[in-house]
């Protein structure tokens, strides 16, 4: 998707401005707390899904 948008060179480009930014050492701690909060959306998306099949629906 953002290669279509930006295309390689600019992907390239972003990858090394964030590497200079937060520098080599918080690189693995970004991934890590964005892999976490991934993981949170989606058990919520689970749980969400899971409570509206077990209430009974009524239609009038």
């Amino acid at each position: 998707m953002l290669a279509e948008i930006f295309g390689m060179d600019g992907i390239i480009v972003l990858l090394v401005v964030v590497a200079v930014l937060f520098g080599g050492s918080q690189i693995p701690k970004l991934a890590h707390s964005l892999g976490s909060a991934r993981k949170e959306f989606k058990k919520g998306l689970d749980e969400e899904g899971l409570t509206d099949k077990a209430e009974p629906t009524t239609k009038i």
